[in-house]
């Protein structure tokens, strides 16, 4: 076999075995650290496992993760694990009842149908305004968008339960939706902060996720606001670029490869035990004060 350079057929063995020994992850956006290191727990658990995983970026386009869910039954994956625009879609329920087993990442889900691995998001949203509320803020500008994406809904739920826990109204919350969960989105939205009048602009802002976060933070300080003395800022997800940010920045931290290699365990049980139970796996997020909240004594 050597000698003759055999390669083994492995369409041929997935033809007579019915499935490949390839996992799928269907992410929200590849351009989002956090969802490259999640895809570093998945891989790392199918490999223990022997098996290769699929890389797929829906790009939070409904009609390209359709696509792709599409194509990947038609590869005959093993499983699919998926973030989801919408978590409710029929589409995940359509798989698993035609033999591929799906598993939702970064989203709760207990419809008794799939297995799901996530953070709880409301609570990373309370203790993200709690710790604002503590350092003084009133007046707080939540950051962030789509509002069709749940973890963005959630986390702004949090931070409402927050303001009513504080005895502050809920108009206190300013709302600067984006189109996007990116850093260009992030100096948009400072573009509009910084242009409101100085009394009626919030003095903190809390961010859906970093990367709006770094660039809200880029494009205020390039317009002369201080951080955190003018804006204080805090993000989600803690990716490594946060800590490396000019102004170190505050974020709520997620378990990300251990979500992701907790959603590939679940799948590959799913997929190979016929005793398999779904499980809604949470864990609890962790703030991260750095100097974009509390100035250098924070470092």
């Amino acid at each position: 076999m050597a000698s003759l350079g055999f390669v083994r057929n492995e369409s041929a063995r997935q033809l007579r075995a019915g499935s490949s020994r390839i996992l799928a992850y269907l992410m929200l956006d590849a351009g989002n650290p956090f969802f490259t290191d999640v895809a570093r727990g998945v891989e790392e658990a199918a490999r223990e496992a022997g098996l290769s995983v699929f890389l797929c970026n829906s790009n939070e386009d409904a009609t390209r993760e359709a696509d792709y869910l599409d194509l990947l039954e038609q590869q005959r994956v093993q499983g699919v694990l998926i973030t989801p625009i919408d978590p409710d879609s029929s589409r995940l329920s359509k798989l698993p009842a035609r033999g591929t087993p799906v598993v939702v990442v970064d989203r709760s889900i207990d419809d008794g149908e799939h297995c799901s691995v996530a953070v709880d998001d409301v609570l990373g949203g309370e203790i993200a305004l709690a710790h604002l509320i503590e350092l003084g803020h009133e007046r707080i500008a939540f950051v962030g968008g789509p509002n069709n994406i749940g973890q963005v809904t959630d986390r702004r739920e949090g931070a409402r339960r927050a303001l009513g826990r504080a005895g502050l109204p809920l108009g206190n919350l300013v709302d600067l939706v984006t189109g996007a969960l990116t850093v260009a989105e992030g100096r948009g939205a400072g573009q509009r902060l910084a242009g409101l009048p100085a009394a009626r602009r919030p003095t903190a802002a809390f961010c859906a996720n970093d990367l709006l976060a770094l660039g809200l933070l880029q494009q205020c300080v390039s317009l002369g606001l201080r951080v955190p003395e003018d804006l204080a800022i805090v993000g989600y997800d803690d990716i490594e670029f946060a800590a490396a940010a000019a102004v170190p920045l505050t974020s709520v931290r997620q378990p990300r490869q251990l979500l992701g290699r907790t959603a590939a365990k679940l799948l590959l049980d799913e997929s190979s035990n016929p005793d398999h139970e779904h499980q809604r796996v949470t864990f609890t997020p962790e703030l991260v004060v750095r100097t974009s909240t509390r100035g250098k004594s924070a470092e």
